[in-house]
């Protein structure tokens, strides 16, 4: 216990004196910890043993972090990021084993080092990139979802590798049982490490099938079991249950995993991408987003405390040229991916640097390999040493990132922060052409807004016409309480894409029961849906602008101006009244061709229209009560979509 607390004080300590000066420094927080850890190690002796077990616990940040990342991707998206994850990832990890593979069978190891070695190299450090790509505010941009989707392929590529390995040994470690199983032999140490496995000894159909359960188990308890234990645990009351639920959930899935064998990250991230659509995804955020912070720093400490020295200065001059070569390597395929793919320049480079390094991955990988055989003792501690160097050099190379844009960019092309200093009366979430116009007509009567939009380029394109606006999801919580979503009076949400802006009223109503929203809505079917989510005035994109121009293809058919105006008017009011009584019929889940009732109902108000369209005296009572001028404010109703 004693020795524990002292562990523990060195590292907080550490942590807390390296990480805000590397902040200060402009070198991240990433390098902070990586260096904290290197000075550390040796001053103290926490190496080995001790820092390896601690490397073990500390790897939760890692599978937290995949879990949030989860949450953020419904599966809607992920099937959407299927070319970049077959395409794009799966070429990389293939094309950059095969090329690796051949430079260390020319330094004379046998074939079936080569291939592991080339496999084991050929993955990038998912905790690094992914920690620094949001501390940069990055990750949303074209070049972030792509170094995003590589370093998915790659976790998903973990799991046939470790199938794989095996199957390489030139040792006798590994033998077949009578039943056509793969065994190996595991040391004491080994098998300490990987604990309990249900599909040791079992014959690869029975591993696949309870691979596939496993996963199932998953998909199921996601789907079918967190809302009646969230409801469970809010009947407690107690705000530590809903912590003490989410981190149940991301352990227990972390040891299923390992029993089955399987990468714990990939399937916490599984779990996040079920969960993405529920109601309970912020509440999930919030709870772990402290512990996915601290432990990923541990995890960052641990990688530099545990840099062997002693091993490194026996040929350091070897390990340090191996280690460029490796990165000049991959960055030299990423590179040309990035031109087949045809990314930007900006793009271009964030997908070269942010991905030519090692990954963590590649430790338990040379632990597997080491323990069936496959790799040497020497050439296992070699590597080691060149994924941990490596590691260790991925921030420089996202500060030679940064001093590369300057060069690419002109002054004037400054990219928005994504740290929101000011907060506004209204809050305007997207900022098209749409939410462009909105944005100038607000600020033009004298009120103050604050622009989100996710889009980096059209952030840039507003600045440049003097429009202030931030880069960043506007979905996060984070960012729509640094906004001023507390206090904002007016929401508007107008950005791109049916279900996030839906998702995005939920959660403003949710979170600020009392604040208007105005919505943009792609059609009627989304108007239903913005309106039971909760949003006061929905604006149909196109409505107002095709009843103008049916008002002017009415005039040039031989009506007056005021005749013209007549029916617009008359039509828009009977659209109005429509949609409130169609509304109690939109049942979710069911197409309205498939609504029999609504079908029924839609008729009749049709009928009725063209009844009312013969009443001169009707119309003209109607154009005398509208206010007919461009602009309508409506208070009678919370189903406003007419325009």
């Amino acid at each position: 216990m004693e020795s524990f607390l002292f562990q523990a004080t060195i590292y907080l300590g550490a942590a807390v004196i390296a990480v805000p000066l590397a902040a200060r420094l402009g070198l991240g927080s990433v390098l902070g910890y990586l260096l904290a850890g290197v000075v550390i190690g040796p001053l103290t002796g926490l190496v080995g043993s001790e820092t390896q077990d601690l490397q073990h616990f500390a790897e939760f940040g890692v599978v937290m972090m995949l879990f949030l990342i989860g949450l953020e991707l419904d599966p809607k998206t992920l099937w959407q990021m299927r070319t970049r994850l077959l395409g794009m990832g799966g070429v990389q990890v293939t094309l950059t084993a095969m090329v690796l593979m051949a430079a260390a069978y020319l330094m004379d190891e046998t074939w079936q080092t080569s291939i592991a070695v080339g496999l084991i190299l050929s993955l990038s450090s998912t905790a690094i990139v992914l920690q620094s790509l949001s501390e940069k505010g990055l990750i949303q941009t074209a070049g972030g979802r792509n170094v995003f989707s590589v370093l998915l392929t790659q976790d998903i590529a973990v799991i046939p590798m470790l199938a794989f390995l095996p199957l390489l040994a030139v040792s006798s470690t590994v033998t077949l049982a009578p039943d056509g199983s793969v065994k190996r032999a595991i040391d004491a140490t080994d098998a300490g490490h990987h604990g309990l496995s249900i599909v040791e000894g079992l014959p690869a159909w029975g591993v696949t099938l309870v691979t596939f359960g496993a996963v199932g188990v998953i998909v199921l308890a996601g789907v079918y079991l967190t809302r009646p234990v969230f409801r469970y645990i809010h009947h407690a009351k107690l705000r530590e249950m809903y912590t003490a639920l989410a981190l149940l959930m991301v352990v227990s899935i972390a040891v299923l995993m390992n029993l089955v064998g399987l990468s714990p990250a990939l399937g916490t991230f599984l779990a996040g991408v079920v969960l993405a659509n529920s109601e309970f995804r912020h509440e999930l955020e919030s709870d772990l987003e402290p512990f996915k912070g601290l432990l990923l720093g541990l995890f960052f400490i641990t990688v530099g405390a545990g840099f062997n020295f002693t091993a490194f200065f026996r040929e350091p001059l070897d390990i340090l040229g191996l280690t460029l070569l490796l990165i000049v390597v991959k960055g030299g395929i990423l590179y040309a991916l990035a031109r087949i793919w045809k990314l930007a320049p900006r793009d271009r480079w964030l997908f070269t640097l942010g991905l030519s390094q090692a990954g963590e991955f590649g430790f338990v990988l040379i632990s597997f390999s080491l323990a069936t055989g496959v790799l040497t003792e020497a050439l296992g501690q070699r590597l080691l040493l060149i994924i941990a160097l490596s590691m260790l050099i991925t921030p420089l190379l996202f500060i030679l990132y940064e001093f590369r844009i300057k060069h690419l960019k002109s002054p004037e092309t400054d990219t928005a922060s994504d740290e929101i200093n000011e907060t506004g009366t209204v809050i305007i979430a997207g900022i098209g052409r749409f939410g462009q116009i909105v944005n100038r007509l607000i600020q033009s009567a004298g009120f103050s807004t604050v622009v989100l939009d996710s889009n980096l380029e059209t952030v840039q394109t507003m600045r440049k016409f003097g429009f202030k606006g931030f880069f960043g999801d506007p979905a996060r919580p984070d960012l729509l309480k640094a906004a001023g979503i507390d206090n904002a009076k007016v929401m508007v949400i107008a950005v791109d894409g049916r279900d996030k802006a839906t998702k995005l009223v939920a959660y403003v109503r949710k979170v600020r029961p009392d604040i208007h929203i105005v919505a943009r809505a792609r059609d009627r079917g989304h108007v239903y849906e913005l309106y039971a989510a909760g949003a006061n005035d929905i604006v149909r994109e196109v409505f107002d602008s095709s009843l103008r121009a049916g008002r002017y293809a009415l005039e040039n058919l031989g009506l007056s101006e005021y005749e013209a105006a007549v029916a617009e008017t008359q039509f828009y009011q009977h659209d109005r009244a429509a949609m409130k009584e169609l509304a109690q019929l939109w049942k979710p889940g069911i197409s309205q061709d498939q609504n029999e009732d609504y079908i029924a109902k839609a008729k009749e108000l049709n009928s009725d229209l063209e009844l009312s369209l013969t009443s001169k005296d009707e119309a003209k009572k109607a154009l005398e009560n509208r206010p007919f001028s461009g602009g309508r404010r409506r208070k009678d109703s919370a189903l406003n979509p007419e325009e």
